[in-house]
This record gives C-alpha cells, sequence and structure tokens, in this order.
C-alpha cells in the first residue's frame, strides 16, 4: 500500500512505522473500503502540492463508494451520499458554476485540495472498529504538516474542528457538517469555497480552482 507514496511524506510514515504494521496486521484479512490501492491515495501527491485540505471522518460504508479521497465517490456512481449532495448545492450556490456531473472530487486533489479522512479504512463488517486501531494518530501529523506548509483548513462538522484545531483562526473556514441532520442549520450558505479562497489570497497564495466537471 506504501509503494505510490511521494517521497516528501516519508519522514511521516517513518515516525508512525509501528502503528502502520499494527494496522497492516488488523485490516490484512478484513473487508476494507477504499480497496487496498487506494488507502494511501491522497499521499501520491507531494506535500508542497496542497493548498487546502478538507476534513472528514471515515470512507463511505457502502461498497464500492469510497475512493480514497473524503466525500469523494467514482464517476460511475449514480446514487449520491446526502452530504456530498448538499455539498454540491452549497457549491453552486457559493461559486457559481453548474451542478457537478458526478461525485467523484479528482480534480480537486489535482488542483492541490486535500481530501482527508481521518480514518483510512472502513471495515464493511464492523464500520466503527477501524476509528481506534490507529489511523487518527497518522492522519492528525497528516494535519499538523499540512498546517506547517501553509495550508487552509476546511473543517466541517464538530468531529473535524476538532482533529483540525491545530490550525490558526486565519487558516480555516469552520461549519456544521453538510449531513441531512445538520445542513440546514448553518452548513447552507456558510460559503466554504469562497471564503476558502479569501483565506489564501490573503495568505499569498494562489486560490483554488473549484471548478468540476
Amino acid at each position: 500500500m506504501l509503494t505510490q507514496i511521494d517521497k516528501s511524506w516519508h519522514s511521516l510514515f517513518a515516525e508512525h512505522k509501528e502503528e502502520l504494521t499494527e494496522i497492516q496486521k488488523i485490516i490484512t484479512s478484513q473487508r476494507i473500503t477504499p480497496a487496498q490501492e487506494n488507502v494511501f491515495r491522497l499521499y501520491t501527491y507531494p506535500v508542497d502540492h496542497y493548498r487546502v485540505v478538507i476534513v472528514g471522518q471515515d470512507p463511505y460504508p457502502t461498497p464500492g463508494y469510497a475512493t480514497g479521497l473524503a466525500f469523494s465517490v467514482g464517476p460511475e456512481i449514480t446514487r449520491l451520499p446526502a452530504s456530498l449532495k448538499n455539498i454540491f448545492t452549497e457549491y453552486v450556490s457559493d461559486t457559481g458554476f453548474s451542478y457537478p456531473k458526478s461525485g467523484d472530487l479528482s480534480s480537486w486533489a489535482s488542483n492541490g485540495v486535500a481530501l482527508l479522512n481521518s480514518s483510512l479504512t472502513l471495515n464493511l463488517d464492523d464500520k466503527t472498529e477501524h476509528l481506534k486501531i490507529g489511523w487518527q494518530r497518522i492522519t492528525s501529523a497528516t494535519l499538523n504538516f499540512l498546517a506547517e506548509h501553509g495550508c487552509v483548513a476546511i473543517l466541517w462538522g464538530s468531529h473535524a474542528q476538532k482533529v483540525g484545531s491545530t490550525f490558526s483562526e486565519s487558516h480555516k473556514v469552520e461549519s456544521v457538517h453538510p449531513s441531512p441532520l445538520s445542513a440546514y442549520r448553518g452548513f447552507l450558505g456558510s460559503k466554504p469555497f469562497s471564503r476558502c479562497n479569501q483565506l489564501l489570497v490573503a495568505s499569498g497564495q494562489l486560490p483554488i480552482d473549484w471548478r468540476l466537471p
């Protein structure tokens, strides 16, 4: 799983070698999502590639949905997750772009947005187990690394805000989560994409091209 990781992340993974060994022992015989080859997809780009990080909690539990990028699904998925639908509703409202043709967010990743779940895998037979097998130590270190490199964090919901607390006020955009339970209590209308770009420009960085196909 580690073979595609960009060398800029090697020091981080070297510090967590023991955790990774233990995680590998746990998940090797399990039905997990995303597919093994996509678990470290975010890390195939160098750390300096990223200017923004959007923090999720764990991969989608529906088999075939998770892609290794938080909130994203494959272009073949026609029934979008409810949270992603709300993200797209706000995306259209905030940016003025057309509603995306699919739930594939890989163009955000290629344009400098790290789509990071705090748990990189999910056991399809015990959907909460991987929240406590060691991933969060690795992903917390990832967030610290991204913060040190000047990234702006988009933090939706209390979980993301807790794990993203390392980011300064000038480098984070916060709101409630886009899930159906909370989207109408402050996510819709929160303008995360334009607010994020304002913070990037204020810190001397280029804005993100949020346009999706």
